[in-house]
C-alpha cells in the first residue's frame, strides 16, 4: 500500500523525484497518466494491467466509456526511473496538471498521485471541513 505525502520541486526538464519509499513498489516501469481533479496517476504494471482488464468488461458502445478511455488512455505513458529515482513528466501531463515548480506526490492505495502544489492545497482546503461526512457517507452504504 502506498501512503505519505511528499513535497518534490520539478526542474526545468520535465523531472520529478519519486519518493524512495515507492520505488520498490512502482516498480522497474509503471505508468503515469491523467487522473481525476487534475492531477496525475502513477500505476505500478500489475495495478494498471489489474484497472485495464477491469475496464475492458465495460461496453465499448456506452459514450462516457469511450470518453473515459479515451482521456486515461491518450495520455498514459510507460515510464522508467533514471539513476536519481525520478521520472521524466511530458509536456501534455505537465500542463493538464498545472506542474510547473513545486509539486506534491502522495500515495493513495494503489497508486501515487502527482498534483502541483497549489492545485493539492485548493483540494485539501475545499474537501477537510466535508472530511468527516464524506467517511459517513462512504461507510454508511457499506455496513
Amino acid at each position: 500500500m502506498m501512503i505519505g505525502e511528499y513535497h518534490h520541486n520539478i526542474d526545468e526538464k520535465g523531472r520529478l523525484i519519486i519518493p524512495s519509499k515507492f520505488r520498490i513498489e512502482l516498480g522497474e516501469k509503471f505508468i503515469v497518466t491523467r487522473g481525476m481533479e487534475k492531477c496525475l496517476f502513477v500505476y505500478p504494471m500489475k495495478d494498471w494491467n489489474n484497472m485495464i482488464n477491469e475496464l475492458n468488461k465495460l461496453s465499448f458502445t456506452k459514450k462516457d466509456y469511450r470518453t473515459f478511455m479515451r482521456m486515461l488512455l491518450s495520455g498514459a505513458t510507460e515510464c522508467e526511473l533514471d539513476k536519481s529515482g525520478r521520472i521524466n513528466i511530458s509536456s501534455p501531463l505537465k500542463n493538464y496538471a498545472n506542474l510547473d515548480k513545486e509539486c506534491v506526490v502522495i500515495g493513495v492505495n494503489d497508486r501515487l498521485e502527482i498534483w502541483s502544489e497549489k492545485g493539492f492545497e485548493e483540494f485539501f482546503n475545499d474537501n477537510i471541513e466535508n472530511y468527516s461526512d464524506i467517511a459517513e457517507n462512504l461507510f454508511e452504504t457499506a455496513c
